[in-house]
């Protein structure tokens, strides 16, 4: 795994949960990277650590789950109980 020189590794790690979990929310990658406004291969590679989060990215992501970026890179967002491997929450109802 690549290191991102913009974000710590927990913002890093928080950050990718909070991708995988948009990912699970909209079932798959084609529909989230039209909505973010990136490639569905790009966002896979980001999510699995193969590449780094972007700032864009993270700012998008904050924007499309109408929370603050601060929440996504603390792990706010989402919500407490979410799977950081697969981005699972059972109790998630995104809004």
């Amino acid at each position: 795994m690549r290191k991102s020189a913009d974000f710590t590794a927990e913002e890093e790690r928080n950050s990718r949960t909070a991708l995988k979990f948009l990912y699970q929310q909209c079932g798959a990658w084609e529909p989230l990277g039209k909505a973010l406004g990136y490639g569905d291969v790009a966002l896979s590679k980001m999510a699995s650590g193969a590449k780094p989060m972007t700032t864009t990215l993270v700012f998008r992501i904050a924007r499309f789950a109408k929370v603050g970026v601060d929440d996504v890179l603390t792990g706010r967002f989402p919500p407490e109980g979410t799977c950081p491997n697969c981005g699972y929450c059972p109790k998630a109802v995104l809004q």
